[in-house]
């Protein structure tokens, strides 16, 4: 390294500007870093929180107040006095954030952060991550803090509301070294500066504000090539927020519940979802809309849900994700109604906004299954065959616990079950989502076929000759004498050549004969992409109900004379 490099490195005062500059509250804050180069540099960081009353004697020192390792319960003893146990091993009052553990047990040092602080913001720790998660005011999971073994960061906000309530500043403590294998006077350094060893207790105090800090240069002697080393020593204070401001009850009046307008009439007129400025009554006040005004968007407003399915759920009349659910009327082809006070009531703000930019008009009215269950108070199948569909799916699955002692379609397994989640009536005329669709359901109805227990029903001699599930479905189905078989199996095949050949990525499949068939079976020239699904669907819908009324009839559990053989 150059000597005007090393020289600008050895100032450190890049490094000083960054310690000292101003801190968002949402920003991500290091207060704890262990950070080596060999010997050209070595950089630590630690915290500490300091009560109010000792902050003048915090800052009379650049030395730390709390050392890495330091803060964990002892007892102490002495001076004639019997032994006390305390709680963070210091009678000061002074606490970590950060614990460091050595390697006690002969294995790597490891790090947490405080207990207290993480019970306090009820943060999650997802180990695969390395992050502490919290649920924030819009139900939105916030990263709060990121713990590794030579570095923790924690957002300033949450260390700042906790400090508030418990009267203490967090003290931020650097230390850095930076060494040169230039000499003194290569690096233009006067004799006065620099000290041997560099103690920090022969330089000079600075302080500006709630910060101090020592810089000094020493010479070194027998470390390698190194000649001259650079200390910088740092502590900085930073205040709790105001009680006023910490947003919590009792302190502040906490934060502010938001609410979005939505479109009320067929004239446009827009009014607030906060279920305190609604009407209880319909018609009790014309200035004020009733709380069970029902209110229009577009479908497209689930597709969000659906395609995150690990974290939102779509069903027969609701929407949720694990901190908030809603009902809804989504008993329609082309949109999707609530009423007005569930919006301000279930959904967060941000959610809120999410809604409101696929609001319409009203036009058409609720759906006649919606108003049979919500204002009628009767019991109202739904008639969408996305629901029908997964109803049908687990009514299937019940059938087989109770009629067999396997299941005809095989569980999904846990990387798959998305499938079933995101499975709906398209929203949009898009192919990519009409490809997605087609090889969700024929993960479902095909290649989950049980084909083991199928081979177990089939005579042995045969078995061979009936590889596939679909042929193995076939054969048991065409044995058994089940009526109506033909027709399931041909949407099965035209079902798995659309698979194979439109869920592809080559032109010249749709040349092929087997898309052809499939084509020609779901009449896909004459409709959408919205449509064609919408008819396969249905026919997955009358497949599934086959195969409940098949299993409840007992005929797959009889034993034909030939199955006595086996392999």
């Amino acid at each position: 390294m150059g000597i005007d490099e090393d020289r600008k490195r050895l100032a450190q005062t890049q490094v000083l500007e960054e310690l000292l500059r101003e801190l968002r509250l949402t920003e991500m804050v290091p207060v704890y870093q262990i950070d080596r180069d060999g010997l050209n540099h070595e950089r630590f960081i630690y915290s500490a929180l300091i009560p109010n009353e000792q902050i003048e004697q915090a800052l009379s020192d650049s030395d730390w107040d709390l050392n890495i390792g330091d803060g964990l319960p002892a007892s102490v003893y002495g001076g004639g006095r019997p032994p006390e146990y305390l709680r963070y091993g210091v009678e000061n009052g002074i606490e970590p954030l950060v614990i460091y553990m050595g390697d006690y047990y002969s294995r790597d040092a490891w790090v947490e952060i405080c207990e207290e602080f993480r019970h306090f913001h009820h943060l999650y720790h997802d180990t695969k991550t390395h992050k502490y998660l919290k649920i924030d005011e819009d139900y939105e999971e916030v990263i709060v803090a990121i713990v590794r073994p030579s570095h923790v960061e924690i957002r300033l906000k949450e260390i700042l509301q906790w400090l508030s309530l418990k009267e203490m500043h967090l003290a931020i403590q650097f230390r850095c070294w930076e060494r040169s294998e230039h000499s003194p006077e290569e690096l233009g350094l006067n004799h006065s500066e620099i000290q041997n060893g560099g103690s920090e207790v022969w330089a000079t105090l600075h302080r500006k504000d709630f910060a101090c800090w020592r810089h000094s240069y020493g010479k070194l002697l027998g470390i390698q090539n190194y000649q001259v080393d650079s200390k910088l020593e740092v502590k900085r204070l930073i205040e709790p927020l105001p009680k006023s401001e910490s947003g919590y009850i009792g302190f502040s009046e906490g934060p502010k519940r938001r609410h979005v307008e939505f479109i009320v009439n067929a004239y446009g007129d827009e009014h607030t979802c906060d279920p305190n400025k609604l009407n209880e009554f319909l018609g009790e006040n014309s200035g004020v809309a009733w709380k069970h005004t029902p209110i229009y968007f577009r479908r497209q407003v689930l597709e969000k849900y659906y395609n995150e399915p690990s974290k939102y759920s779509v069903k027969d009349s609701m929407v949720s994700c694990k901190l908030w659910n809603m009902k809804i009327d989504n008993h329609s082809s082309d949109k999707v109604c609530v009423f007005l006070d569930h919006l301000g009531i279930h959904l967060p703000y941000s959610e809120q906004l999410h809604w409101r930019a696929h609001n319409i008009l009203p036009e058409g009215g609720v759906s006649k299954t919606f108003y049979r269950r919500n204002v009628l108070g009767e019991w109202a199948s739904s008639d969408q065959p996305e629901h029908l569909f997964k109803q049908n799916y687990e009514q299937l699955r019940k059938a087989c616990d109770e009629c067999l002692d396997w299941q005809l379609l095989k569980p999904l397994d846990s990387g798959d079950e998305y499938r079933l989640q995101r499975l709906r009536d398209l929203t949009v005329d898009e192919e990519s989502h009409f490809k997605d669709s087609v090889l969700d359901l024929a993960n479902i109805l095909i290649e989950r076929l049980n084909e083991e227990q199928l081979k177990n029903l089939i005579p042995v001699d045969i078995r061979e000759n009936k590889k596939r599930g679909i042929d193995r479905l076939k054969y048991v189905l065409d044995s058994r004498k089940i009526m109506s078989a033909e027709k399931h199996i041909i949407f099965l095949r035209c079902l798995w050549d659309l698979r194979i050949t439109r869920g592809g990525s080559h032109p010249e499949l749709l040349e092929d004969s087997r898309y052809k068939r499939a084509s020609a079976h779901f009449d896909l020239e004459n409709l959408n992409r919205q449509e064609a699904f919408t008819k396969i669907l249905e026919e997955a819908v009358e497949f599934l109900d086959f195969l409940i009324s098949v299993v409840r009839s007992g005929k797959l559990s009889e034993q034909n004379s030939e199955d006595s053989e086996t392999d």
